[in-house]
C-alpha cells in the first residue's frame, strides 16, 4: 500500500484586500472630493473618458457622427455602438437618425434650458 500526500497548495485570492484606516464614523468608505480638496466630488452615472461618454460627445456635434466614426472612437464593433446607441436611448436621450447621401447619420437633440 502506498500513501497518498496531499499536494495542494493552499489557495490565494486574486486580490488582496486592501486595509484601510476606517473614517472618524467607523465606516471605511472612501469618498472622493474634488480638485480643491473642499467637499465631494459630483458623482456622475458615466465617467469623464469613458467610451460612451466619447460617444454622446460625437453625438453632440452639429454635424453628427456617422457609426464608423463612433467605431473608430471607441474600437467597439458595429453591433456593439449601436448596442450603445439603445443604450442611450433607454436611458432618455434623444437620438436622431438621418440619411445624408446615403450615409446614416446619428444624432442627439441639444438640451434646452428648463
Amino acid at each position: 500500500m502506498t500513501k497518498t500526500t496531499n499536494s495542494r497548495r493552499p489557495r490565494k485570492m486574486a486580490r488582496e484586500p486592501i486595509a484601510e484606516s476606517p473614517s472618524a464614523d467607523g465606516s471605511n468608505l472612501h469618498v472622493p472630493t474634488d480638485t480643491d480638496g473642499e467637499g465631494p466630488a459630483i458623482a456622475s452615472c458615466q465617467k469623464a473618458h469613458s467610451k460612451a461618454a466619447q460617444v454622446l460627445d460625437l453625438l453632440r456635434r452639429p454635424e453628427g457622427a456617422t457609426l464608423a466614426q463612433m467605431v473608430e472612437a471607441t474600437g467597439w464593433l458595429p453591433h456593439t455602438t449601436r448596442a450603445a446607441l439603445t443604450g442611450l436611448r433607454k436611458k432618455g436621450h434623444a437620438i436622431t437618425k438621418d440619411k445624408v447621401n446615403g450615409t446614416t447619420r446619428y444624432s442627439i437633440a441639444p438640451v434646452t434650458g428648463e
